[in-house]
């Protein structure tokens, strides 16, 4: 799932980076046109002819509720928790950097906290977009940072989101590779 902010005045934010990355895939696998449910726009579709089944989530809450889409969307689905991938924008790392992991802290994301509650559990993938960090750590100067367009040159910003896309493919290929357990985890 790609997590942003929906609404004309949030596009092209930094706390949009998973809208615009879901956007690139939604392109790169060619799915069909996202339909209304669970609180979001959903595709599924395979990545290409063979690949693996995938169903790309765009929540249409705003980001601090995430979860209330994914939670529902994820039930419905039967995904392991193990096999849910978030796409994120993220303030700890330098604009450009890219870095997935399994689990791990919230680190004060609204959106990873709401997806903790939704899925039941943090020990879901993230694919990481590095958006930087103001010189600050005032929670309004963050949170107006986050909030705010993009200040890098647009074809900057367009290499991040096809990183990021790079990325999530990687580790989709990854976890489809992975046995399911019975118990819902991956090896």
């Amino acid at each position: 799932m790609g997590l942003g902010n929906p609404g004309s005045e949030y596009a092209g934010s930094r706390h949009n980076l998973g809208f615009e990355v879901a956007a690139e895939l939604f392109r790169r696998w060619d799915l069909p046109k996202a339909r209304k449910r669970y609180g979001g726009l959903i595709a599924d579709g395979r990545t290409g002819p063979g690949g693996p089944r995938v169903a790309v989530l765009v929540p249409q809450t705003f980001m601090n509720e995430s979860g209330s889409a994914a939670g529902p969307a994820r039930g419905e689905l039967g995904l392991p928790l193990a096999r849910v991938i978030a796409v994120h924008d993220e303030i700890d790392l330098p604009f450009g950097e890219v870095r997935s992991k399994l689990g791990g802290g919230v680190a004060g994301h609204n959106g990873l906290k709401s997806l903790d509650r939704g899925l039941g559990g943090r020990d879901f993938w993230r694919v990481r977009g590095g958006v930087g960090r103001p010189n600050s750590t005032d929670p309004e100067v963050v949170s107006n940072y986050v909030l705010s367009r993009f200040r890098e040159p647009d074809q900057e910003v367009q290499m991040l989101i096809h990183e990021v896309a790079d990325e999530t493919e990687r580790l989709l290929e990854e976890i489809a590779a992975m046995p399911a357990q019975p118990d819902g985890e991956t090896d």
